[in-house]
């Protein structure tokens, strides 16, 4: 497993990741982003942001890197950022198929991606991720898996995906949905020559989603690594937009609202990694707070009272644009 570097790592934000949706294409949905990010959002402007990013991360500790073919030119990103660091060895690289990005580089584009998780489209995406990362690649995850998703159920997919183990690329899983807990449990079912095929799970969790929790225990417990995603619900426990009850917590204890999102998700047993999603260097120091916030059990009982319905929080999120 690659992620036994990280259990070598003495900096406390080694458990935090770096993941590059946000700078890896024009258009996604979090909110400010004519704010954070460079006028125009060329690739070039989007290129030099995340390689700041990689940059500030690596120096503050993060060791994990998160990516995905969807995301627009990330992987070509990342990639150059590695070529141009081949010192740069202690670091675990994960990617994503499974979506298509077909935004075309525009904001205002109609379809922004698209879903499949086929053994053609795997073939032709791992090709595509290959030709990038290379022997870099560390984790390769089926993107947004959920339970109706084929790739669950594919015999043939699966086998190919064990063939990829064999050759030394942790397999994993993503989740998306109200419905994140099943696909958890069906995946932890998934074998291949009677082994575990999953051997990461990448999942949805934070103050205000935390549906899929006891499913996430159990795949700690069955031996996987868990990554966090969406810690700070795309920008809803971050700033102003940061509900009460987590403005008085970060006030009390001096922190960010977003640091104190993050810390409470560290706390947790099972939490292998917790990704930053920042879209500047500013968040990104925030988010990397996250370790040195002490939080106390009346803390924990008031963030806990910020639980959504997984229905409700899921519909909110299907609602927010791209911009």
């Amino acid at each position: 497993m690659p992620f036994a570097r990280l259990a070598t790592a003495t900096t406390a934000t080694a458990h935090i990741g770096l993941g590059l949706a946000a700078v890896g294409r024009p258009a996604y949905i979090t909110p400010d982003r004519d704010r954070d990010l460079p006028g125009g959002r060329t690739p070039d402007a989007l290129r030099e942001r995340a390689h700041e990013l990689l940059d500030a991360a690596y120096a503050q500790g993060v060791r994990y890197f998160d990516v995905a073919r969807s995301y627009g030119r990330a992987e070509e990103f990342l990639a150059e950022w590695l070529r141009a660091h081949p010192d740069v060895q202690d670091v675990v690289i994960g990617s994503k198929w499974g979506y298509t990005y077909t935004g075309d580089w525009r904001t205002d584009a109609e379809v922004h991606e698209v879903k499949e998780h086929s053994v053609a489209a795997f073939e032709r995406q791992y090709a595509e991720t290959a030709a990038l990362l290379g022997d870099r690649l560390d984790l390769y995850q089926i993107h947004s898996v959920t339970p109706d998703s084929p790739a669950l159920t594919d015999p043939a997919l699966h086998a190919r995906l064990a063939e990829l183990a064999v050759g030394g690329v942790t397999v994993g899983i993503s989740t998306s949905g109200p419905a994140q807990a099943e696909a958890i449990r069906a995946a932890l079912a998934v074998t291949v020559d009677g082994e575990p095929l999953f051997r990461t799970v990448q999942a949805t969790y934070n103050l205000l989603e935390t549906s899929a929790a006891p499913a996430l225990a159990e795949a700690h417990d069955a031996g996987l690594t868990v990554i966090v995603k969406e810690a700070l619900a795309n920008g809803r426990l971050a700033g102003p937009a940061a509900p009460p009850a987590l403005r008085a917590v970060a006030g009390e204890t001096e922190a960010t609202c977003d640091a104190v999102a993050i810390a409470a998700i560290l706390r947790l047993p099972w939490a292998g990694v917790v990704l930053s999603g920042a879209a500047t260097a500013v968040q990104l120091v925030s988010n990397l707070h996250a370790p040195v916030v002490d939080l106390d059990e009346g803390h924990l009982a008031r963030l806990g009272e910020l639980v959504e319905e997984p229905a409700t929080y899921w519909k909110h999120r299907s609602e927010l644009p791209w911009s």
